[in-house]
């Protein structure tokens, strides 16, 4: 069924098939095999397995209502300081109103995130989530990360709870995954010292998830992490996983350096692009989906991923300001209709969803999966 150069994928595939869950033993030699298209075709399996040939998508909008940020990441060409020449900060209405010039009834969800804003506290965004939510009551609000809530929390001295209570009921319908970037503390001193700590992200997506709010979950890649650290990140997300069911997709997030303190790094190759989705498939067991972000992988390569393990390409993303800060070339976004071109040009189903991978547009019936197993992973 599978064609190997490295002979070590075929005890790994032989667990796939078996369901057995792999080990961070097997996560390395995944991270590390100079096999990629063997690595690619048993990613391919499981992500078939799961989803057949659909690849989903959606209609969104991203608003950042402010690059103003306490903190000073190494990895981070998008903050900028209190008082600063390059800062900005939208009021309630104003951020409403950037983000009317391209919300209609077509777009399904706003992608909110920021700066870590010194004056910005929970009653800020209690009353843009309601702003927004009277404007375009449609539209779903996928905002904040673990990283921001902590920081509102120990702004406002309220425990996390509370904080995401009150979010939540101003509107708040769901969570990013952005700021894990990598959970190990000897990569985080380099990359994001002044950033919450791996611990206390999983502590605030832990809560998250038990007040009945799904997110995402991500890794950043491609600075100065090696493999072991990789596959230590994804089996702490599988963990956490475990516990509550609350992440719904994982992005593997290609880092950008250009505009960082971290400039002199070349940043990933397109072969750690589609190995790191592929590790992703296979260990991430209980995570639906995995997404080829675009916006930092490029269209190309986003489209070869999607037989790598991914069976999600994002959205029309809007007005993305964080990886164009660092040298991406996003900008204004892609239109419905060339993503849907990609997705068909790599044969591939494309299908309209919400934020919650409720689909938006009739889907097909999975394309059947020659060899049955009974592989644990989650099956939607």
């Amino acid at each position: 069924m599978f064609r190997f150069q490295d002979q070590r994928l075929e005890e790994i595939a032989s667990k796939v098939l078996a369901g057995t869950r792999l080990s961070f033993d097997d996560g390395m030699v995944l991270a590390t095999t100079y096999d990629l298209l063997g690595l690619g075709q048993l990613a391919n399996y499981v992500r078939e397995k799961l989803h057949g040939d659909i690849t989903y998508y959606n209609v969104n909008r991203h608003l950042n209502p402010t690059n103003v940020c306490v903190a000073s990441c190494a990895l981070c060409a998008f903050a900028e300081k209190y008082g600063g020449s390059r800062g900005w900060t939208y009021t309630v209405e104003e951020a409403v109103e950037v983000a009317a010039a391209d919300v209609d009834e077509t777009v399904s969800e706003l992608h909110i995130v920021g700066g870590l804003h010194p004056k910005l506290g929970v009653e800020y965004y209690e009353a843009l989530f309601r702003a927004l939510k009277a404007r375009f009551p449609w539209v779903h609000i996928k905002a904040l990360t673990m990283v921001e809530l902590d920081f509102l929390s120990h702004r406002a001295k309220l425990p996390v709870e509370q904080v995401v209570l009150r979010l939540k009921e101003a509107g708040l319908d769901s969570c990013p995954g952005g700021g894990a970037e990598i959970f190990a503390p000897e990569v985080r001193a380099v990359i994001c010292d002044h950033k919450t700590s791996g611990e206390r992200w999983l502590e605030v997506a832990r809560t998250v998830h038990r007040l009945g709010i799904r997110s995402n979950c991500t890794m950043l890649y491609g600075h100065v992490e090696k493999p072991e650290h990789r596959v230590d990140h994804l089996l702490k997300l599988r963990q956490l996983q475990d516990e509550t069911g609350g992440f719904q997709c994982f992005i593997p997030l290609a880092f950008h350096p250009a505009n960082t303190r971290l400039a002199h790094l070349p940043g990933p190759t397109g072969r750690l692009d589609l190995q790191t989705i592929a590790l992703s498939r296979l260990l991430l067991d209980n995570i639906p989906h995995i997404k080829a972000y675009w916006i930092m992988l490029g269209a190309k390569t986003a489209q070869v991923a999607l037989h790598f393990g991914a069976n999600d390409l994002d959205g029309t993303v809007v007005d993305e300001r964080i990886t164009y800060a660092a040298g991406g070339q996003a900008g204004k976004g892609m239109p419905r209709a060339e993503l849907e071109r990609l997705i068909r040009e790599a044969r591939r189903t494309p299908v309209e969803r919400d934020t919650l991978y409720r689909p938006r547009t009739p889907i097909p019936r999975p394309k059947p999966v020659v060899r049955e197993s009974t592989l644990p992973y989650w099956s939607s």
